[in-house]
């Protein structure tokens, strides 16, 4: 499962776990139906913190799975090969054939809860009320999922010889050279967006100016992102012709957004307390 070659970690772990009825089941399916899981408890202990009734949970679960898996795969469907999915159509449907983009995630999540608030208890609170909640169930989401992806052997680093570089042996197109291990960085990187983003909940709780905690995570995962992109190999041939490869690309706007969030939610902070 998980070799040392030398200086090197040898990553041949098989994506699938077992099989039934001829249908494997998949590391990265688990791990992806684990964050929806997770994410449900924290959206549970929110609503329950702040006396909202719980039989929310289960239509929040609703829009969020719909929006994060529609937006996901469009957004690799326009943001990554709109060639080739205009071309053939119907591949769209086809999920299990992999493609799933976490910027088209985000904007899918962000349309879901604008057409879930539009009933009450959550039309009164506001649009940035409930994003300043909801995203306390996305980073921990996100490790999920990065981990599915190294059970994949899938969106890994460029080559390094750092002594923990991993050789995915079952990726030919890897070339069995050790490579950054992204996947474990990313996951790393959003547990600690999560406990970073959670404690500040905890501490603010119900007075929080609203689009503050979501401006923070904007910046704190989208800025992250940005970074450890240097150290991905890109996804699709054209990202080899651009100063920056779509997922810096596509971080730019939405750190931009977590700054004008954030400020703006300090003046009206500021200005509540001087009235």
């Amino acid at each position: 499962m998980l070799d040392t070659l030398f200086n090197f970690i040898t990553w041949n772990t098989s994506p699938a776990i077992f099989e039934i009825l001829g249908r494997e089941i998949r590391w990265y399916g688990v791990l992806f139906a684990l964050a929806f899981v997770f994410g449900y408890q924290v959206i549970k202990y929110i609503y329950k913190t702040e006396g909202i009734n719980p039989a929310e949970c289960d239509r929040i679960a609703m829009f969020m799975v719909a929006g994060v898996v529609l937006g996901a795969r469009l957004g690799h469907v326009f943001f990554y090969e709109p060639a080739y999915y205009l071309a053939n159509p119907i591949k769209i449907l086809y999920i299990w054939e992999g493609g799933l983009a976490s910027h088209g995630a985000s904007i899918g999540v962000m349309i879901a809860i604008w057409l879930y608030i539009k009933n009450e208890p959550f039309k009164s609170k506001g649009y940035l009320w409930m994003l300043d909640r909801i995203i306390l169930t996305i980073p921990m989401g996100g490790a999920f999922i990065r981990l599915g992806n190294l059970f994949n052997s899938e969106i890994y680093g460029h080559q390094t010889d750092l002594p923990w570089g991993f050789i995915f042996t079952l990726d030919p197109s890897s070339g069995n050279v050790p490579r950054h291990p992204t996947q474990i960085y990313e996951a790393l990187g959003y547990i600690l967006i999560f406990f970073i983003c959670f404690s500040i909940y905890k501490r603010k709780n119900i007075h929080l100016a609203k689009g503050y905690l979501f401006g923070i995570f904007l910046m704190l995962l989208f800025g992250f992102r940005f970074f450890i992109e240097y150290f991905k190999e890109n996804q699709v041939d054209f990202e080899n012709h651009l100063p920056l490869n779509m997922g810096q690309l596509l971080s730019i706007p939405f750190v931009l957004l977590g700054l004008f969030l954030f400020i703006r939610s300090l003046n009206a902070e500021k200005k509540a307390i001087q009235s």
